[in-house]
């Protein structure tokens, strides 16, 4: 580190800062500091610096699975946002009956300095002894709680829009496709929807449910079109995907006899047939605001915090007007 200093003409301790992702460097020195690092080969050593500190700069991330698109999005931004403030990741999948304080267990053996929890898997968590690991938590999706920060997208809020723009294409009411019942997010998108139609004086019936993907989704719009459905909202674009499909093979079209809307905006939604107008949910913003809640609390003692994160919908081709 001192020869990377005296190579650079800084300070060690502007090194140490360059090193440990400090925003309290000035960019030209930065980039002065990395070039140096670069030409005479310097790595930070990982477990020295454990010893000197007692932190790894390593967290974990906790998540029921990995095979819903949302999840996956969510671990890549996870991922990025660390890898851009100098952490590693360590992920464990909790599966359909995994026991969330043996994660925690498991990831304090391995020396994390803190875990974020995401989606499905925060039920658990809520439900659990959070604090017997000493893990500091960062929470995606979850109601308040004083025993970790929580960050959210506003479910709600995304909801109420998708239902506000069929109710203002002239439906008399929209049908919902609903998520998973364990799950914070389903809850919000549904509260969203109850509150937008109960609002604009409209009928809300009863909700069908799936379990975010494509073929749940198919199979749960088939009832709502029986209903007489004629505007959809899905909790997610791979159910809206599977609805889609469902209305194809009732012999109706999209948008022209029932109109459809999504939630997430997945890179694909644009391509769907037709083009999927959806509520944009910002995943790389939820990431990076997770884990800078989480740093902020390791290196800063920062205390529990919420924070929620805007959606946008998104208007494409999958709705129009009613007939």
């Amino acid at each position: 580190m001192a020869d990377v200093a005296e190579r650079a003409g800084v300070s060690g301790q502007t090194v140490s800062r360059v090193v440990n992702a400090s925003p309290r460097v000035d960019p030209d020195t930065r980039a002065r500091v990395e070039a140096a690092m670069t030409e005479l080969g310097y790595r930070p050593h990982r477990a020295a610096r454990a010893l000197r500190t007692g932190r790894t700069q390593t967290i974990g991330l906790v998540v029921s699975t990995l095979a819903s698109v949302g999840n996956s999005r969510m671990l890549q931004a996870v991922a990025d946002a660390a890898a851009t403030r100098g952490y590693a990741l360590t992920v464990v999948t909790l599966g359909a009956d995994g026991d969330v304080a043996a994660a925690f267990e498991r990831l304090a053996e391995q020396g994390v300095d803190g875990a974020i929890v995401l989606n499905e898997a925060t039920a658990r968590v809520r439900g659990a002894e959070v604090g017997a690991a000493g893990l500091r938590l960062v929470v995606v999706d979850s109601p308040r709680d004083a025993r970790f920060s929580v960050v959210e997208t506003d479910h709600a809020g995304g909801a109420r829009s998708a239902v506000d723009h069929l109710l203002a294409l002239g439906h008399t009411t929209v049908h919902h496709l609903a998520g998973p019942e364990v799950s914070f997010a389903a809850a919000e998108r549904e509260r969203g929807w109850r509150d937008a139609l109960t609002a604009a004086g409209a009928a809300v019936p009863p909700v069908a449910r799936g379990d975010w993907t494509s073929a749940s989704g198919f199979a749960a719009a088939s009832t709502l079109l029986e209903a007489g459905a004629t505007a959809v909202f899905a909790a997610n674009d791979q159910m809206a995907l599977g609805a889609l499909r469902a209305v194809a093979a009732a012999g109706r079209a999209v948008p022209g006899d029932v109109s459809v809307v999504g939630f997430d905006d997945v890179a694909d939604a644009a391509d769907y047939r037709p083009p999927l107008t959806t509520v944009r949910q910002d995943f790389d913003a939820l990431g990076a605001r997770a884990v800078a809640a989480l740093i902020e609390g390791i290196e800063g003692g920062a205390p529990a915090g919420f924070e929620t994160v805007p959606t946008r919908l998104v208007v494409r081709e999958s709705t129009a007007r009613a007939r």
